[in-house]
This record gives structure tokens, sequence and C-alpha cells, in this order.
């Protein structure tokens, strides 16, 4: 069998059994270990699982360069299992197709995928962690002329679209103004207050043409989900109370590091991530029912749904544009209020996962996609770098 066969035959093989969120917004006085762990264990109680019956862990960290050593040992964990694989943002969506191979491989039962970070509050944050970068991550091509990064990267993506494209200006702040009105239904959400189109433009400049609104928050937040083999899990929902979500595909691609290496600066390689994992998952975007992009940037949302297939390339902006992804419109996109409204502590990927989990299993309260039963949850590393895309499904998906 060719490759493309081979990870069809893993459709479906491997459910997300339990999932959980902790800290999201602001939470002094703990550390990214301790976040994560309140996270981890939230999801694996909500496995009806105990640390014991973990033995694989899959986790990652841009504040420490061995964070799985730290991790295992704070949670006792002896695992069979490890994947510290780290692509930025993207990470945790790209442990998916890894993990599902050593489940169906037989080296573990049950695989904790789990992130955290005290970015907002801690005294060592995200400033300290973006000056370190210039020597353990160099940029040859970029830090000699001092950018903005991550955000004049962004932005040099966003002025590109709108010159080749003509998306206006209007079009990415509708981006921003969707994910707060999702937000605003989401009690979890770290900003939930009113904003507007003009409330977006008017708002201080960053890198021209994104404003703060136009970026995502800096907030601390941690999340874990909990995979197993897909046979165990149906047993065992039996008796649980919350369904199991099915991976249905997973892919991932990297194209480049730096944002002046990208081929071209409007296509990202979740055209290649996208293709992949709906070509595993055997289905096409107009079969999913709900969509978590990796918001960091407005810009980010419409290159994605392009990407991805969602609309043709170049059309993005228009397809945003009033309302269309926000409650009431034709997708529902980031339903949780994404990066840009409800947590974003440095790697968002995570919760992108689990807010699918969430819709999926029918948990969300107000902003609930009524009978949902395929996701997608795509998440992006460093600057445009590494992408990765899964879809997920409920058992009558399969």
């Amino acid at each position: 069998m060719n490759g493309m066969n081979d990870l069809r035959a893993l459709r479906g093989q491997a459910a997300i059994v339990g999932a959980a969120t902790y800290g999201c917004g602001e939470c002094p006085g703990h550390s990214d270990l301790e976040l994560l762990a309140h996270a981890a264990h939230a999801a694996v109680a909500d496995a009806g699982l105990t640390m014991a019956d973990i033995d694989g862990i899959a986790t990652a960290s841009a504040s420490a360069v061995m964070w799985s050593l730290p991790v295992i040992e704070y949670l006792g964990l002896n695992p069979r299992y490890i994947d510290a694989t780290m692509l930025g943002g993207s990470s945790f969506i790209a442990h998916l197709l890894p993990a599902i191979q050593a489940l169906q491989a037989g080296r573990c039962r049950a695989v904790l995928v789990c992130y955290g970070s005290a970015q907002r509050s801690a005294t060592f944050g995200r400033k300290e962690i973006v000056h370190l970068r210039r020597f353990l991550d160099p940029q040859p091509y970029e830090h000699p002329y001092e950018p903005a990064l991550p955000v004049s990267a962004y932005a040099l993506a966003a002025s590109r679209h709108l010159h080749e494209f003509g998306t206006t200006r209007e079009q990415l702040a509708d981006v921003a103004v969707a994910a707060r009105a999702w937000a605003r239904l989401n009690p979890e959400a770290y900003q939930r207050g009113p904003l507007s189109r003009e409330d977006v433009m008017a708002a201080r400049m960053i890198s021209d043409p994104l404003t703060v609104r136009d970026c995502c928050l800096v907030t601390d937040g941690a999340g874990a989900f909990v995979l197993m083999r897909a046979n165990e899990a149906k047993a065992r929902a039996k008796d649980r109370p919350k369904p199991p979500v099915y991976v249905l595909g997973s892919a991932t691609a990297v194209w480049n590091r730096q944002i002046s290496s990208m081929p071209g600066l409007t296509v990202t390689a979740a055209k290649q991530s996208g293709a992949e994992a709906f070509g595993m998952a055997g289905l096409t975007p107009a079969e999913v029912d709900v969509v978590e992009l990796y918001d960091a940037f407005t810009i980010n949302t419409i290159l994605f749904l392009e990407d991805l297939g969602f609309c043709p390339k170049g059309e993005g902006g228009r397809f945003v544009a009033d309302g269309a992804i926000a409650p009431g419109g034709r997708l529902p996109v980031n339903t949780n209020g994404g990066g840009l409204s409800a947590v974003h502590p440095g790697m968002y990927g995570i919760f992108a996962v689990i807010e699918a989990v969430r819709q999926l299993r029918g948990e969300c309260g107000e902003r609930q996609i009524a009978g949902a039963t395929t996701a997608l949850a795509h998440g992006n590393g460093g600057m445009l770098s590494s992408q990765a895309t899964a879809l997920l499904g409920t058992e009558a998906a399969l």
C-alpha cells in the first residue's frame, strides 16, 4: 500500500477520551509546570483514568529545552512512549498521528498530551523568551534587521494579502470581531467585552496593518487531553457519561522557519497538511461542521481558511466579511473565541483541539453548534512555519 492508504487504515482507530483546561486568563502564583499538572489531572479524571494508567506522554514548551523530563517527573509517570517534538503552537496537533501509531503498535495504552504556560503572570515571561530566542533560535536573514517578531512577520503576510488580493483592512477586523462574538458566549474566555470593526481599526498600531486587536492575547493557561485506542474507548464508553471523540485524519507540514524563507507570503504549509488530513479522513471541507483555527493574528484565519480549502485562494477576506464566521454565520470558526479573545498562553494549538472535542461532545452551552459530528482543529507554529491539521468526529462520523 502507498503511504496515504496506510494512513487511511488509521482513520478512527484512536479516540480522545478526556480533555480539560486550567487557569485560562490570569492565574498568578503558578508555574508553567503547576498549570500543566492541574490540566493534566483534570483531563485524566475526565477520561475516568488515573495517572497510573498513563503510559504515554506528548508535551512541548517554549520555555524549556528538555521540557518532557520535568513533566514526567512532576506527574510521577513512567511512560513507554514519549514525544517531545517542539514545532511551536502546532505541536500538540502534530503529536496526534505519532501517538495514534504508537497506540496501534501496542507501545502504550493511554497517551496524555499536555501543555501549560504562565506567560502572562510569570516574572520571566514572553519578552525574556523572545530575547533568548535570538541566541537559542537564530534567524540569520531576519534578526540583523531587528523586526518585532513574531508580529512583524505576520504583518508582512497581511500586507501582501491586502496588496495581492484586494483584501481590506475591514475584513481583517471582521475576524477579530467574530472571535469576540464567540468569546462573549464562552464563560472561560479572557476577553468578553463588546468589540466592533471600528474598535479594531482604531486600536493601537503594533505592526502595520495589524493593531493590538488584530493580535492574540497574552494569557496564562493550560490544556490536556487523553488518547486511547478506539476499540478500548468504545468499550469504556458504555460506562462513561462522555462519548469518545475519534481522530479521523491528522497531518503536519513544515516549509520554512523564517518568514523570509516562505515560498510565497500568501500560501502556507497548511495547504499540504490540510490536504493530507482530509485525505486520511475521507472528508471534504464542506463536510466539516466546526472549524477551530490557530488565530495568533487576524491574517491567520484568512490564510488557513483558504489553504485548508474552505474558500479559494484570495477569497478569504470576502469569505469572513460581515459576520460570516461569527455566531449565526455560514461557518462556525473559533467557537471558544480563539487566541484573539479566549486564551493564548504562547502555544494555542491544544486549545483548538479541546474546543473541537467539547463541541463534538455537546458541552458548549450557548455557543454549541447543534448536531455537530465533525470538527477541524488546525495549529500553526513559528512564523507561519509549522502547520498541523486534525479532523475529529463523533461515532456517527466513522
